[in-house]
């Protein structure tokens, strides 16, 4: 009689966490009718609305584009438990042909990227647009996994979790495929202020 209490109710259990936890499932709204930020071979500039913070990337790849990429991106307000935004800045350029780590400064979240292609190297340069809630810190902070899975590959990176935000990306580079695999930096934050200045 338990076993069979076991099997009818142990289905159960993914509906009841997916009501009641912290996790949320899209759909995300990538903007007007889901179009592109950019075209190939160009640069661009994405900012969130005041008080939204980036919460999925989607790209696709073009080997005959110049091994470039078209981004997209989907926004959403951050939690009411932070309040709003306090200062927003661009940070430093990171340049294109390297492998790079950024977060954002100050303990901000990321809210934009902007983005210049180079034929040179067929690669582009990034800067992460940052917005600082208060003095609210970062805590409980990990690495998604790549983005693509593979170079060439088409990209959707979406955060499924409440109250967990990007705060930067650390990507490698590949001088044969002429691509970028991203791991996306993402925190809690605190909901109350801190002393710490640059975590």
């Amino acid at each position: 009689m338990d076993i069979f209490l076991l099997c009818v109710f142990l289905p159960l259990v993914p509906v009841a966490w997916g009501q009641y936890s912290d996790y949320y499932y899209g759909p995300y709204n990538y903007g007007d009718n889901d179009e592109w930020a950019n075209v190939y071979r160009q640069g661009f500039n994405f900012q969130c609305p005041h008080g939204q913070v980036i919460v999925a990337v989607r790209s696709v790849f073009s080997k005959k584009e110049g091994s470039d990429r078209l981004w997209n991106y989907a926004c959403m307000p951050a939690s009411q438990s932070l309040g709003e935004p306090t200062e927003c800045w661009w940070e430093e350029i990171n340049r294109a042909g390297t492998e790079w780590y950024q977060t954002c400064s100050n303990n901000g979240l990321v809210a934009g990227f902007q983005s210049q292609y180079f034929p040179s190297v067929l690669d582009r340069e990034w800067q992460f647009y940052c917005c600082r809630y208060s003095r609210r810190c970062p805590y409980s902070c990990w690495l998604t996994t790549e983005y693509p899975g593979h170079y060439g590959e088409d990209m959707d990176m979406m955060m499924y979790t409440y109250d967990y935000y990007i705060r930067g990306a650390t990507t490698t580079f590949s001088a044969v495929h002429r691509d970028r695999q991203w791991k996306f930096i993402v925190c809690r934050m605190t909901e109350y202020d801190c002393p710490f200045q640059n975590v």
